[in-house]
């Protein structure tokens, strides 16, 4: 039970003394002292925010807490890609989405891609995966994929359900999210089963599914998952009183890319302050039982006598706006959604240390080979954590050159009618569409407005012509948006000759079916222009 592992209070600390040796470096030559094992707990939605001050405040995070305490925080860490499978994409190769091509939840990388894990096992590390992965190609429903091709389509349709909360169950129910519990149970019997005896080092890895929301059976037949779903237990680690009530703007002065999302997150109607809290108030729960499961698996690590040769990573995929910009979900550049917890702890890494240089998912592949003492590839996007986490000056950087002063985030799936480019830098966040010229840009000092309210894009043209020129020196996104509009038509186009005479019946049942309904030639049309 989750009351067992570092939750209780003698659990804390006894784990406080356990971890209380210090830091020793891990890239010490081969020979001098073992390889460190690795276990990487990944969450699904988390932002990132909730692991410092004062997104900390919000909902008790212990083991955070105690990761924070034991190793390091990054403050400024982002998703390259904020939806599930690009983003994993991105962390298991190493590359940017426009290298890896991962367009939508259902274009991954191949099956037989060769990841960090692959790597270390051929080097010598026993590996072991538990729980959700997602970041091959083929997954996910297909209203997702459909709504991903058809986004340059002339149509506005909801396709989730009304964002919504749902209690369950009684005070003590901790085990709200079944399917992770069991996933973090398999890890934490391996670990004292099989880990404890292996003469080599090991990676483990486990992948959460919260705290994503949950499924939405009563929006229809193709529900998406808009229901933020807890128990008593977990609510009443949230404080109520530091929960944020977002300020929204008008309908009419959204960013048009904005309205987009809002409306087919079906986010556009009335919702009272009590609901926005209530939705928030229930995300925070959902964090705290995730927080519970890397709770259990320190608490293994510990108790087996491996928690002082073994680093802990700990992120998520991409984060939840809950309600920020008045959306839900991901697939936005805000920080809400962009913004993704890091932390490290373990052998070599110091503690109680804030990094606040920007760092992105693309830097856990070299950061992996690093921590195994593998040769890192030269093509990489991402550039190894081990300088930053062991509190080496820029000057010592990898034989690469320094880490870059930027992080790149993209966007190409549904929700979303445009490809989306983020460059954060310094204080600035720059987000640009498409082809550059169609969609107006968004410009946010997140120093001054760190809640991203105020595009300032027409105030600094010179910083915007100045980071544009940075991100284009990146990625030419103007034709790498024309690619993603290409294929998206031709796998629509596919699609849509292999249901031959059931086409009609199959689109209108997708998730949009209950707006698609209310003028079905209407929507054919218009998709038979776009064609």
């Amino acid at each position: 039970m989750p009351g067992s592992g570092p939750l209780g209070r003698a659990g804390l600390a006894l784990l406080l003394m356990a971890a209380g040796a210090g830091a020793r470096p891990w890239l010490a030559a081969p020979g001098d002292q073992p390889r460190s094992n690795v276990v990487l707990v990944a969450c699904d939605s988390l932002d990132g925010r909730l692991t410092f001050f004062p997104g900390n405040q919000t909902v008790d995070l212990p083991s955070i807490n105690f990761m924070k305490k034991h190793g390091t925080v990054f403050l400024n860490a982002y998703t390259n890609s904020p939806i599930c499978c690009p983003s994993r994409a991105a962390m298991w190769s190493g590359l940017f989405t426009h290298l890896t091509e991962s367009w939508n939840n259902f274009k991954g990388l191949d099956p037989d891609y060769v990841t960090w894990m692959d790597l270390m096992e051929k080097h010598g590390y026993r590996a072991q995966k538990f729980g959700k992965l997602d970041f091959t190609s083929g997954h996910h429903s297909v209203s997702n994929r459909v709504e991903a091709w058809t986004r340059d389509v002339d149509f506005l349709l909801r396709q989730e359900g009304r964002p919504m909360v749902k209690l369950t169950g009684h005070r003590k129910h901790a085990r709200v999210m079944e399917a992770d519990w069991r996933n973090t149970d398999k890890a934490l019997n391996w670990i004292k089963e099989e880990a404890v005896n292996l003469t080599q080092p090991f990676i483990l890895y486990l992948g959460l599914n919260l705290p994503h929301p949950y499924p939405s059976p009563y929006a229809g037949e193709n529900f998406g998952s808009s229901t933020f779903l807890t128990s008593p237990y977990w609510l009443e680690k949230v404080n109520y009183e530091a929960i944020k009530i977002p300020k929204w703007s008008s309908l009419s002065e959204m960013h048009p890319v904005d309205y987009y999302s809002s409306y087919t997150k079906n986010c556009t109607g009335q919702f009272t302050k009590e609901e926005v809290r209530n939705i928030r108030a229930f995300y925070y729960a959902m964090c705290a039982e995730t927080d519970a499961m890397l709770g259990e698996i320190i608490s293994a690590l510990r108790d087996t006598g491996l928690l002082g040769k073994t680093i802990i990573v700990f992120t998520a995929d991409h984060g939840e706006l809950a309600m920020e910009h008045r959306q839900f979900y991901k697939m936005s550049m805000y920080e809400g959604s962009s913004h993704v917890p890091l932390l490290v702890m373990g052998p070599g890494v110091r503690e109680q240390q804030q990094i606040p240089n920007v760092v992105s998912l693309v830097d856990i592949y070299p950061t992996m080979l690093d921590i195994a003492r593998i040769p890192v590839p030269q093509n990489l996007s991402g550039h190894s954590l081990i300088p930053l986490l062991r509190g080496k000056a820029e000057s010592e950087a990898s034989p690469r050159g320094p880490r870059p002063s930027w992080v790149l985030s993209e966007f190409h799936g549904c929700n979303v009618n445009s490809s989306v480019y983020m460059l954060r830098t310094g204080k600035w966040k720059y987000i640009a569409y498409s082809d550059g010229s169609s969609v107006p840009p968004q410009l946010f000092d997140l120093t001054a407005d760190p809640d991203e309210l105020t595009n300032v894009a027409k105030t600094f043209p010179v910083i915007v012509h100045s980071l544009d020129k940075i991100l284009r020196s990146i990625v030419n996104y103007p034709k790498v948006s024309f690619s993603v509009q290409e294929y998206n038509k031709q796998q629509f186009i596919s699609w849509k000759q292999s249901l031959g005479h059931n086409y009609s019946s199959v689109i209108a049942n997708l998730r949009w079916h209950q707006d698609w309904l209310k003028d079905q030639k209407k929507y054919e049309n218009a998709i038979d222009e776009w064609l």
